[in-house]
């Protein structure tokens, strides 16, 4: 008699729950950080031509050499700093966590923020440890320290900007994080295009750091590449996790077009950092709302009965993301994706109705 998954599969993997992605056909989506704009017309009609021309029929360059010398010359990638690709900077936080987590090895992380940190500390058998945010989602970097230094982390993350609160840690206590850390420290700068603030140009000051990011926010959330940073000898041990041929063909293509208009993306992403200025305001107006600081494309805001709003929302067809019920700081609290002008209108008026 067969065995069921049950019977066979992990404890700890029984014990999780899929990553949730909603149906958002037919919505308003502001659930998942995405750009709201599409590339123009022209471009897109460039891009289509560009890709007629890949080469689908043939594996893709493992390693993606030219897109890397590219990413290094837009990015600005300091001399000796080299990068990796992932499918996504998922793939890359996997890639990191597989390939320090030795038997006992322990990650630490502030909280909330980002849950794959903590799925992959599971999925690798990694020790998880974890130190919580103020009330107001700042950074206890005292606590922190202390923690790592109890702990002794073989691995790092933090979100910088975070996600889900959207605050940028300052500077000096992330500069303290990785000088008293013995481990790897790893920061996911999935938003960095919105806080306009980067560790990558000080890789070289710090052996045991590694800055991650993604397209994805920078409006290219549909062809998945994430990049990592950081010296030779780390990228060597991780190419050895990393999935041979983990970033298609296709998407090389297209990202080499994007970046060849970079500063349309950079444009575009502007644009929400001024719609993001105006609707925290709006927001803020809203009888009971309380919303939090933000350098990222999105907004955390307390209302008094989360789940009420975010039903009443989804009747209205607008998808935005609640997070009451996956983190006792996150009680009450929805995250709104900054969209275009007349998205934001819309949620405004939705939102008015569902409070």
């Amino acid at each position: 008699m067969a065995l069921t998954p049950q019977q066979l599969v992990r404890a700890e993997i029984l014990a999780l729950r899929a990553y949730p992605v909603a149906d958002a056909a037919g919505m308003v989506k502001l659930d998942a950080m995405e750009l709201p704009y599409r590339l123009p017309e022209a471009l897109r009609q460039e891009l289509a031509a560009r890709l007629a021309q890949a080469e689908v029929n043939r594996y893709p360059e493992p390693t993606g050499k030219r897109l890397r010398q590219q990413l290094a010359r837009r990015m600005a990638v300091p001399e000796g700093i080299e990068l990796m690709l992932g499918n996504g900077s998922d793939d890359l936080i996997q890639i990191v966590t597989f390939a320090l987590a030795r038997p006992g090895a322990v990650m630490l992380i502030p909280e909330p923020t980002f849950v794959v940190y903590r799925i992959n500390a599971t999925l690798s058998g990694m020790t998880l440890a974890s130190v919580p945010l103020r009330g107001d989602f700042s950074f206890d970097c005292d606590a922190f320290v202390a923690k790592l230094r109890e702990v002794r982390p073989a691995l790092v993350f933090l979100a910088y900007p975070n996600n889900p609160t959207g605050v940028l840690y300052a500077q000096s206590d992330v500069e303290a994080v990785i000088r008293a850390a013995e481990g790897l420290v790893v920061l996911d700068e999935a938003y960095h295009v919105y806080a306009r603030k980067s560790f990558l140009p000080r890789l070289a000051e710090f052996p045991n750091l590694v800055v991650m990011r993604t397209v994805s926010k920078l409006g290219l959330a549909g062809i998945r590449l994430g990049y990592l940073a950081a010296r030779p000898e780390w990228v060597a041990e991780f190419n050895k996790v990393r999935q041979v041929y983990n970033v298609s063909v296709l998407t090389q293509v297209a990202a080499e077009f994007a970046l060849e208009h970079l500063e349309v993306l950079e444009e575009q992403a502007a644009a929400v950092c001024a719609e993001r200025a105006q609707l925290r305001v709006q927001l803020a107006a809203l009888p009971g709302v309380t919303v939090y600081p933000s350098e990222a494309n999105f907004l955390l805001l307390r209302v008094p009965d989360a789940q009420r709003a975010f039903d009443g929302l989804c009747r209205q067809g607008v998808l935005v993301r609640n997070f009451h019920g996956t983190h006792p700081m996150l009680a009450q609290c929805l995250r709104i994706t900054v969209g275009k002008p007349e998205e934001n209108r819309i949620l405004l008026n939705a939102l008015r109705e569902a409070l």
